[in-house]
């Protein structure tokens, strides 16, 4: 089993509240892997939407001669909670995890400390 596997089914097992969770080339907007989903997420169709949303925030980052990086990024919906973690290690550069949350469900700060403990293990 890849270590992209592993990272989403730690993800999945770890993370209360997890409807979808995906791993992304932003270059691209190709989904790598992906947990979950279904009917109502289609991680594939998420991906390539939010790669939109990564690439404006980087270019936006950029226009405004920030020194600084993406942590996350977090679009709050009704009903779930959307986030978006660039992977920060050498091998990672170009992707990013999207994760999908119900908002009923999940703790999101717990989510984003766990998300970053699988990012920080996560080999690609």
């Amino acid at each position: 089993m890849s270590s992209t596997e592993l990272a989403l089914k730690d993800i999945t097992s770890s993370i209360e509240g997890v409807i979808g969770v995906a791993l992304v080339d932003y270059n691209s907007g190709m989904a790598l892997g992906t947990l979950g989903g279904g009917a109502d997420l289609d991680l594939n169709v998420a991906a390539a939407a939010n790669t939109d949303v990564v690439r404006a925030k980087v270019r936006a980052i950029e226009l405004l001669n920030l020194k600084s990086a993406i942590d996350d990024i977090l679009i709050t919906l009704t009903d779930q909670y959307h986030l978006i973690r660039p992977l920060t290690s050498r091998g990672g550069k170009g992707l990013f995890l999207y994760l999908a949350l119900d908002r009923n469900r999940a703790n999101l700060a717990m989510a984003r400390h766990q998300l970053r403990r699988i990012e920080a293990d996560l080999e690609v």
